[in-house]
């Protein structure tokens, strides 16, 4: 999967269980192996990963880390394990895998369900080695791979596997029947995790806890998005969470939130399939990614709504996103799709509980964040991207420009900032070490400065208007920065000494050029080169060109698209 390196293990462990850990509607059936789909890629992927897995798993009786994979800090965790648990699984049980019924995978199967055992608490969780201890949300997504492990086995009558992780998950699903959570999405990872439990090894306990996470009411906005708006990894897990709970639990109603939050995917997609991420909460904010981890919420959810626009997403992130024990455990994964329909190409699209804007005109893509971000726009044309607009003025080391205000007025979206920067008088009264920051706000203030920033955006023919005002107190420095994605070319623009990767436009107009597609900006001004601006957030990674000057500044920077 193509996702930022930014993203850390635990991250990129959930998307994988996002996309390969399903559910049953009903009793559990057997697949027919015959059915094409994405089969022959996720066989073939599953097999050469049992082939690393049998390499790196650590099979020396006399090591405590026995039946674990170390990653690549050296530690064993759980969660490893519970990879071996389901990758193996899948090879072994399917008919056309080089692995199948391969009794040395039983006895690494057998290791890997000893380590899960050991790593457990006296509550039944696990830990997360790199931040969580004695962790029930954590031990839910390691159930996610082992429960899948042990429906699979036993859809194909292997019995003894199942029961290898019996005392594993019942343990598990005791530290979670009580346990709690840290964040919005660990209510329907726990909860899903004891609904494969369920539907294994039956209690009455795991159902009831269930209840009371649904109780507080699935978090999803009017914009199709969950709490945490992570559109490359929580959403993807809470999608699969819910699936998981509406199929085992046999409560459709709970697919309404997916399909909410799918069909807003559909308007956070630009032209080359990359997914918006400027509106997570999480730490893939600004990273790169697709819709290969949405495949197994897209699949089933176009399979059993008919929906073609869902089946168009879904065959996109088949080839890299099917796995096998997915195909195993869910044999409606391997229907065939409904006839593919176009996605949205050419909308103007608010999401206002989220707070964006976006506008998509075919291979033109922009996205305005209404508040709270000093990268108030993006925008990209082919493979011409630009990361971020931002600007700031040198007031009093807090003149980042970051929208207080944001409204749609006529064609233009207008951003508006108002900053003050006073002096303090004297008290009357002794002010003692460490109370400085106390004593200032009772203090009189003087000689106030003021700022007021601002940014109009419109779209115009071919491309868009930026609009750049601050004004207020005269002389100040301004930097206006537009950041290019790297891997293109840049003209018109001047190198900033001992600074690599910034450039100025000092005049006229400049291009960015990638593969067919470019983007003419400016005009230019440069009287001043201070472009790293006390109190302004670093520049952003990529080449960032700036046009700079001093308040009053009013200049408007025309981007087109070519």
């Amino acid at each position: 999967m193509n996702f930022s390196a930014r993203l850390s293990r635990r991250e990129a462990l959930a998307i994988l269980g996002a996309a390969g850990t399903t559910a049953v509607t009903g009793p559990l059936t057997r697949v027919n192996a015959a059915q094409p789909a994405p089969l022959d890629g996720a066989l073939t992927r599953n097999d050469a990963a049992v082939r690393t897995l049998l390499a790196t798993q650590i099979t020396d009786s006399a090591s405590a880390w026995r039946g674990s994979v170390p990653d690549q800090f050296g530690l064993h965790s759980a969660g490893s394990a519970g990879g071996v648990a389901e990758t193996l699984t899948a090879s072994f049980v399917h008919p056309r895998s080089a692995f199948h019924r391969d009794a040395a995978l039983v006895d690494r199967l057998g290791m890997a369900a000893g380590f899960l055992e050991r790593a457990q608490s006296p509550q039944g969780n696990i830990d997360l080695l790199t931040t969580n201890f004695n962790s029930p949300p954590d031990t839910g997504f390691v159930v996610h791979n082992v429960a899948t492990a042990a429906a699979i086995a036993r859809i194909h009558g292997h019995e003894d596997i199942t029961r290898l992780f019996q005392p594993f998950l019942v343990r598990a699903g005791g530290g979670m029947a009580v346990g709690g959570i840290h964040t919005p999405n660990h209510r329907w990872v726990v909860s899903s995790a004891l609904a494969q439990i369920h539907e294994l090894f039956p209690d009455a306990r795991y159902v009831r806890r269930i209840d009371d996470w649904l109780a507080e009411g699935i978090d999803i906005d009017s914009d199709g998005q969950f709490t945490e708006r992570s559109t490359l990894v929580y959403n993807i897990v809470s999608d699969r969470a819910l699936i998981v709970l509406a199929a085992k639990l046999r409560r459709p109603e709970l697919l309404d939130p997916v399909r909410r939050n799918l069909d807003a995917l559909q308007y956070l997609l630009h032209a080359d399939g990359e997914v918006v991420s400027e509106i997570s909460r999480r730490q893939d904010q600004f990273t790169r990614g697709t819709v290969v981890g949405y495949w197994f919420p897209l699949t089933y959810m176009a399979v059993t709504e008919q929906d073609g626009r869902l089946s168009t997403l879904a065959a996109r992130g088949a080839a890299d996103g099917a796995r096998l024990s997915a195909l195993l455990e869910y044999p409606e994964l391997s229907q065939p799709l409904p006839p593919p329909r176009s996605l949205p190409e050419d909308f103007e699209k608010t999401f206002a509980d989220v707070g964006i804007a976006r506008i998509r005109r075919g291979p033109r893509s922009a996205t305005l964040i209404l508040g709270g971000s000093s990268r108030f726009f993006t925008l990209r044309h082919g493979d011409a991207v630009i990361e971020g607009v931002r600007f700031a003025s040198s007031f009093f080391g807090k003149g980042q420009f970051v929208p207080q205000t944001a409204v749609k007025n006529g064609n233009a979206y207008q951003f508006r900032q108002s900053l003050e920067g006073p002096y303090f008088q004297p008290l009357a009264e002794k002010v003692i070490s460490g109370s400085w920051d106390e004593s200032r706000r009772r203090r009189r203030q003087s000689e106030v400065c003021q700022l007021e920033q601002s940014a109009d955006v419109a779209e115009t023919r071919n491309g868009f208007s930026i609009r750049l005002r601050a004004s207020g107190t005269n002389g100040v420095p301004v930097a206006v920065e537009l950041t290019f994605r790297d891997g293109g070319t840049l003209d018109g623009c001047r190198p900033v000494a001992d600074v690599p990767g910034t450039f100025v436009l000092e005049q006229g107009t400049g291009a960015y050029r990638t593969g067919q597609s470019e983007i003419h900006f400016g005009p230019g001004q440069a009287p001043h080169r201070y472009t790293q601006l006390r109190g302004a957030e670093t520049r952003l990674p990529g080449r960032s060109v700036y046009i700079t000057g001093f308040t009053p500044f009013d200049r408007t920077i025309e981007l087109e698209c070519r």
